[in-house]
């Protein structure tokens, strides 16, 4: 399953990716997976070793990652898998841990993945899904048979616009961002769960600190968001879709009202935040999102790339966005930082939107996951 790619692909990435301070590892023996040394210096040039650790995957959207190493992914089927990442840094085969009961219809399905931060103590790995009835969150316990427990029930499902981001922020409280449902007036009232970003404890209840001390809602106005990420100051950052005119990249205050439907980009009414970034919905439809150091590093579906933005110490944006492997894999969805210090990203080229008229096409080996080297690995930073 793993491999090298391209050398047309590498040489793509190591000149779009050296804006986010990816750095080279030593040349790797051919088909051999990466060694992760620890130079005592970071490394002077960008990463040009990329790998596939997983092919033949259908529509992989959560990916999360356990203390030990092993990649916990979520296909919107319902399937979850494992992948065994080794102390040298070989991935293993994928292997099925069970399947979900979900309504995949549309955008539906199994989205959001994250694993406890407790997760040696309390084995839980937290999952966003579309049922028959609702989104919901629930807890599994991937090495038993047990029965998804139920965390959170009732967010308004449809077949387009179900957020489904879902994370644990550095405060150990669990974030879940949900879409409008195709209903953009709910995404302005407080008592729904649909376009909101949503703060609670591992148990489901709202978080402390909440804006409203007894409900989980954190913000409002949001039409569809399936990226979340803090910088290293702890700010939360949000990847949300447009509609016609701009896709957004938000800084989430708490209690703050971010616009949708009334303002799709900047509104310039004093009421509603501002995004902070925008792209057009064609260059854009940025999901998953992770910070590397200062940088947002944002994987776009209908805009087929990886968006690196930098930031400065005061949370704005510093220079201009750089776009990286522009149109190479297709459609792109997840991305994140693995323990063993590879950016690891997933394709959505199998959810029936890769289309030649926008200059995607998908192969036999799709779907896929890709590891990008970063200097995080070359540093031993991980």
């Amino acid at each position: 399953m793993r491999r090298l790619l391209t050398a047309a692909a590498a040489a793509a990435a190591a000149f779009s990716l050296a804006s986010c301070s990816f750095g080279e590892p030593p040349e790797p023996e051919s088909g051999e997976p990466p060694n992760l040394p620890t130079p005592s210096g970071a490394p002077e040039s960008p990463a040009t070793f990329m790998d596939v650790v997983a092919e033949g995957l259908e529509m992989p959207w959560g990916l999360d990652f356990l203390p030990d190493g092993t990649a916990i992914v979520g296909e919107r089927t319902g399937r979850l898998l494992q992948i065994p990442v080794a102390e040298d840094g070989t991935a293993g085969e994928p292997a099925e841990l069970r399947t979900i009961d979900v309504d995949d219809t549309g955008e539906g399905g199994l989205l959001g993945v994250a694993v406890s931060p407790a997760y040696d103590d309390d084995h839980a790995v937290y999952l966003y899904y579309t049922s028959d009835e609702d989104n919901r969150i629930v807890r599994i316990d991937p090495t038993t048979d047990a029965a998804p427990e139920p965390v959170l029930t009732g967010i308004p499902a449809s077949d387009h616009h179900n957020g489904g981001a879902l994370e644990f922020g550095p405060d150990g409280f669990l974030y879940a961002a949900t879409g409008d449902a195709g209903n953009g007036e709910a995404a302005q009232d407080p008592d729904s769960l649909a376009g909101k970003i949503l703060r609670i404890t591992a148990a489901g209840e709202p978080a402390e600190g909440n804006p409203d001390p007894a409900s989980p809602v954190y913000s409002l106005g949001h039409r569809n968001i399936e990226g979340l990420a803090w910088n290293a100051a702890g700010d939360l950052y949000a990847t949300e879709f447009g509609q016609d005119i701009a896709d957004e990249v938000n800084l989430i205050e708490p209690g703050s009202n971010y616009g949708w439907p009334y303002y799709e980009g900047p509104g310039g009414d004093d009421q509603y935040a501002d995004p902070v970034l925008t792209w057009e919905p064609f260059e854009g439809s940025c999901a998953g999102a992770v910070f590397l150091e200062d940088s947002l590093v944002t994987a776009c579906l209908r805009g087929q790339r990886l968006w690196i933005a930098q930031f400065d110490s005061s949370g704005a944006p510093a220079g201009e966005p750089q776009a990286a492997v522009v149109s190479e894999f297709g459609r792109l969805r997840s991305v994140a930082m693995g323990p063993d210090g590879m950016l690891w990203v997933t394709t959505s080229n199998r959810d029936g939107r890769c289309v030649e008229e926008r200059g995607c096409t998908a192969n036999e080996a799709d779907d896929r996951i890709i590891r990008f080297s970063t200097s995080y690995a070359a540093q031993g930073r991980v």
